[in-house]
């Protein structure tokens, strides 16, 4: 059992048997410097920012078994899945999905922009979710997997916080997963978007779960009971809960 020490003095509890890492689009266009946001003129600043604490949070949760998922955001090469609405949004943003970049297309499978950094590659029997939407449950098959194994519980992190970070939370807390969000294992362009987003959570009772930061994270991973027997079978109904 572990026990997360939280803001508004709450504890998010969890058993790693029943817990996901949701890493949200650490993908090389929109973290790097020579991606499609940093050679656009965006600051990526504050996107690398988070890349050391979400290491030591990956290795926190590999070491007590936690699955881990990566996603990330993009189309397939023939645009199938790329509406007009997104199409047009991107164009308008100056980084039109599907054209040429300076890490190939942009956002399109197969494309290096596409993949993730290699300071938090994936691992063999880590979930990899490809997706067109900003949730990471629209549209693929990332709910049944985690049903299958047992997930009750998400913690994630990733960018960017009010766009595909704050999209994938709402998705969970609508299916039901206990949620606890990375104050500074997620990251947005702009500090004050990523702040609203931390507002929301908080807001009217703590709508959409938990906010905690990555250091209490995992000093509680190195504090918690649970030790290698995380590594086991999961049980089919959460021995803990987050309050």
């Amino acid at each position: 059992m572990f026990n997360v020490a939280c803001t508004a003095e709450r504890t998010f509890r969890f058993d790693p048997r029943n817990t996901a890492l949701v890493i949200v689009d650490m993908q090389h266009d929109f973290v790097s410097d020579n991606g499609a946001c940093g050679a656009g003129g965006m600051d990526v600043r504050p996107l690398q920012a988070i890349i050391p604490n979400l290491r030591k949070v990956l290795s926190a949760m590999r070491r007590q078994g936690v699955q881990v998922v990566h996603t990330r955001y993009g189309f397939k090469p023939d645009l199938s899945n790329l509406s007009e609405m997104m199409r047009q949004q991107s164009r308008d943003a100056g980084g039109e999905y599907g054209t040429p970049g300076p890490m190939g297309r942009i956002l399109i499978e197969g494309e290096a922009g596409f993949e993730i950094i290699p300071q938090l590659m994936p691992q063999t029997g880590e979930i990899v979710i490809n997706k067109a939407s900003f949730g990471a449950f629209t549209n693929t098959d990332l709910h049944d997997r985690l049903q299958k194994r047992g997930i009750t519980h998400i913690i994630v992190g990733g960018v960017t916080t009010q766009c595909c970070v704050e999209g994938t939370l709402r998705e969970a807390i609508d299916r039901g997963y206990f949620c606890l969000t990375l104050n500074d294992g997620c990251a947005a362009f702009e500090p004050e978007l990523h702040n609203g987003t931390m507002r929301t959570i908080q807001s009217e009772g703590h709508l959409f779960g938990w906010i905690a930061g990555c250091d209490d994270l995992v000093e509680a991973c190195s504090a918690g009971t649970a030790g290698s027997s995380a590594a086991q079978s999961r049980p089919s109904a959460p021995a803990f809960y987050a309050k």
